[in-house]
C-alpha cells in the first residue's frame, strides 16, 4: 500500500497494489473509489484531505494473526 499526499491540492491518494483503474465510484462529495475491471479496489482518492483527517500524523499497525486480540471497551 502507498499513501501520497499532494499538498498543493490537499488530496490524498491511497493505492492498493498496481492495478489499473477501470471505473471510479463517488462515495461522497470528496471521496472516490477506483476499481479495476474485475471490481477489485485499486485506490481511494480523498479530496480536501485536511478536512477529513489529521495529516500531521499517519500510523500503521499490523496485527499478527497469532497475537491475542484486545477486545473493544
Amino acid at each position: 500500500m502507498k499513501i501520497t499526499y499532494f499538498e498543493d491540492t490537499d488530496t490524498t491518494l491511497l493505492e492498493f497494489g498496481t492495478g489499473v483503474p477501470a471505473e471510479t465510484r463517488e462515495l461522497s462529495e470528496d471521496i472516490y473509489l477506483d476499481l479495476d475491471k474485475s471490481g477489485n479496489v485499486v485506490s481511494i482518492t480523498v479530496e480536501h484531505a485536511s478536512k477529513h483527517s489529521v495529516l500531521s500524523e499517519v500510523s500503521f499497525i499490523r496485527i499478527n494473526a497469532n497475537s491475542p486480540q484486545e477486545s473493544p471497551s
